[in-house]
């Protein structure tokens, strides 16, 4: 399945996902932890990630690994296939290239918090470990404008 990927939700995570670019890997250290919070209503997929590589020619290199470290205790997580497209990233007036796009989706009848661990590997050495902690709510919850 195809998941294109608008503009707005991908400079949305690109700044809080381990989006990566070639970096000279002495500036990079290796390894990084990121804790993020996402909230989710229950049976209903709800994007957590968004994994790509834009190289300074704005195409794309190669996608980084993602292995699951501990899954939710309530919830799946699965990841697919995708398309990035985005304007003005970086020095890349535009942009489509290939994603990995993270899905969370928890039991009809769970609400509460739920976490898991991600790890994400990138060419080139950097690694990033991912603490993400889904609160799920009800439809009635969401915030009153």
């Amino acid at each position: 399945m195809r998941v294109i990927i608008q503009m707005c939700a991908l400079a949305l995570l690109c700044c809080s996902v381990g989006t990566a670019s070639a970096q000279d890997p002495k500036a990079v250290p290796s390894e990084t932890t990121v804790e993020r919070s996402v909230r989710a209503q229950p049976n209903r997929d709800t994007q957590i990630g968004i994994y790509l590589n834009v190289l300074p020619d704005c195409t794309s290199g190669p996608l980084p690994t993602i292995r699951l470290v501990s899954p939710p205790a309530a919830g799946k997580v699965v990841v697919r296939s995708g398309k990035a497209k985005a304007t003005n990233y970086k020095a890349c007036l535009a942009l489509e290239v290939p994603a990995y796009v993270a899905l969370y989706k928890a039991p009809p009848e769970f609400l509460g918090a739920d976490s898991l661990t991600i790890e994400v590997k990138y060419p080139g050495g950097r690694t990033e470990i991912q603490k993400i902690t889904v609160t799920v709510s009800g439809p009635g919850a969401q915030q009153k404008i």
